[in-house]
């Protein structure tokens, strides 16, 4: 049932949204910019989403799990969403290793990194359940991860046009770093839960768990809910990046990015320009 509903959602797609989804994915499979917005803005985020859903049908690769964005008050619609979701691919998953890993980001676009805390699902959520509270997304077995989110796309002003474009275009993210798990944390007060970014040496951004609008556990459960409703519930082993921990940190190519993150272990990637074949 849930993949019919997909599959409807992509087939039933007006050619507009279908040309926005080609934009993109045609854009990042070569490693290219694009000057403006492919096309005019859908109207809601359930358009944006239709983009989306069409755009991973036309992308060669499987998502392994999925980045959550906030979304202020003043930017959010009539879905009351205050959050957004965008994919992870299985090649843009990268372990770390404890060397500086390389990541990719569109030269000419948007460039940036986020620390992040993700969760894995160690069970699958229940198909039917389209609603979940954060009390409830917590008894959902779980592990948490330490992370970094490359946040890239081919177009610059991203974030500058709102959470449509953001979503129309794979959440913005362009891969993410998963690093060390965090034993017991749900039985951990978040506030211990911290981390600080650097750009080249440069401290940009402190924060952790609590800088995260109702905790890791409301992140969680939007994204719980809204893939339910999308009708792609989540499944075991998928990941969630629950959302910037920091800040949103721009980087560009040849710039090296380390996120710390307090008793956990620190994260060192260095910015290389997305290149054919990088991320598809």
């Amino acid at each position: 049932m849930s993949t019919d509903i997909v599959k409807r959602n992509v087939a039933s797609a007006p050619p507009e949204l279908v040309a926005i989804a080609e934009r993109f994915t045609a854009a990042r499979g070569r490693g290219e910019s694009l000057p403006g917005f492919p096309g005019e803005i859908p109207a809601d985020l359930v358009a944006a989403y239709q983009v989306q859903d069409v755009a991973i049908d036309r992308w060669p690769d499987r998502v392994v799990g999925w980045k959550v964005g906030y979304i202020a008050a003043e930017r959010r619609d009539a879905s009351g969403d205050d959050r957004l979701l965008g994919p992870i691919f299985a090649r843009n998953l990268w372990n770390a290793t404890g060397d500086i890993a390389p990541i990719p980001v569109f030269a000419g676009g948007f460039g940036a990194i986020e620390a992040e805390y993700v969760m894995r699902l160690d069970a699958d959520a229940p198909a039917d359940k389209l609603d979940w509270t954060p009390e409830e997304a917590a008894a959902l077995p779980a592990t948490l991860f330490i992370g970094l989110e490359v946040a890239s796309s081919p177009l610059a002003t991203i974030n500058e046009l709102g959470p449509r474009v953001v979503v129309s275009d794979f959440g913005n993210n362009n891969g993410l770093l998963l690093g060390a798990q965090i034993p017991g944390w749900a039985a951990r007060d978040e506030a211990t839960l911290t981390a600080e970014t650097f750009i080249d040496g440069a401290s940009v951004g402190r924060g952790g768990a609590q800088r995260l609008p109702g905790g890791l556990r409301t992140a969680f459960a939007f994204a719980l809910s809204r893939s339910a409703r999308r009708g792609r519930p989540l499944r075991k082993g998928e990941l969630i990046a629950t959302g910037n921990a920091t800040g949103i940190h721009d980087i560009a190519v040849g710039q090296r990015g380390t996120v710390v993150f307090e008793g956990h272990g620190t994260l060192e990637v260095l910015a290389t320009a997305a290149a054919p074949g990088d991320t598809a």
